[in-house]
């Protein structure tokens, strides 16, 4: 059986000038034309090649020994050669770029970058790619609580955080309270596993822990105060909303930030305020 979108041995049936048709050993009778430019030199009728199907500009399935960047069912980052009336079109190594339709796309994209994708076959029989990976990513990753890892973040949600593919392949999720910035989709980051799910998928985190992360929560508030005049509006007993919405940390890691300063010298306390520290004061 021939099959769209991946890598296969056929064997050679028949030639022709224009190059030769393949079929698979047990279906001879179902054949792919290999254009003559990708034939092998030197290859003859009965001998196997490992190609790959897809389908060419006029829609009909082809044969090349080119290696696309990506095959159905995988994950990969593909760049974006152009956008279209109907979506954009990636670079994925063949002649013909790759549909990658509006409704398949978490974020506007841009002509130059590139984003993390999934090949799949759409309802029409055609390759097509996707953003949407949520349902299509691993959850048997290797890593355990604490490990350093590597991700792409392909989606993100006001509601949960911001969706991202640990080495592309497997299910990770930085909830809000783990970053207090929205991250572009497409960007690569460094984050640490804080969890690993029953279901397999991970939580991560990029930032530190506590006791390494509260350096730059403190010089971050510190920061704050000059925005608003040296007093903060707001305080360690704010809602905990409110601390989130203002500085995107936590309650208790603002705490943190705050006692941090307050040991330094830098603020003062006084009158339930959060006060930048003065030569004066």
């Amino acid at each position: 059986m021939i099959e769209l979108g991946k890598r296969q041995k056929l064997k050679i049936v028949l030639r022709k000038k224009f190059g030769v048709y393949l079929a698979p050993p047990e279906h001879t009778e179902e054949r792919v034309l290999l254009p003559a430019k990708q034939v092998p030199e030197g290859s003859q009728i009965g001998d196997e090649i490992e190609v790959f199907i897809y389908r060419d500009s006029s829609d009909r399935l082809i044969a090349t020994t080119v290696q696309p960047l990506i095959t159905l069912g995988e994950t990969a980052m593909l760049t974006v050669r152009e956008n279209a009336k109907i979506g954009a079109f990636l670079d994925w190594g063949l002649e013909k770029d790759l549909l990658l339709p509006f409704r398949e796309q978490t974020t506007p994209v841009r002509e130059g970058h590139a984003y993390l994708v999934m090949l799949y076959v759409d309802k029409t029989g055609r390759l097509c790619a996707t953003m949407k990976l949520y349902h299509h990513l691993r959850c048997d990753a290797p890593y355990r609580k604490d490990d350093l890892v590597q991700a792409t973040v392909y989606d993100s949600s006001r509601e949960f955080g911001i969706f991202a593919a640990v080495d592309n392949r497997y299910s990770a999720l930085i909830p809000r309270r783990e970053c207090r910035r929205d991250i572009p989709i497409g960007t690569v980051i460094e984050a640490r596993v804080t969890d690993v799910k029953p279901d397999g998928k991970l939580d991560l985190s990029v930032r530190e822990k506590a006791y390494l992360q509260i350096d730059e929560d403190a010089d971050m508030v510190f920061a704050l105060l000059d925005e608003y005049d040296g007093v903060l509006p707001f305080t360690e007993n704010s809602p905990a909303e409110v601390i989130a919405r203002e500085t995107g940390l936590s309650k208790n890691a603002f705490k943190r930030a705050v006692g941090r300063l307050y040991k330094e010298g830098k603020i003062d306390l006084k009158d339930k305020k959060i006060r930048k520290k003065t030569k004066e004061s």
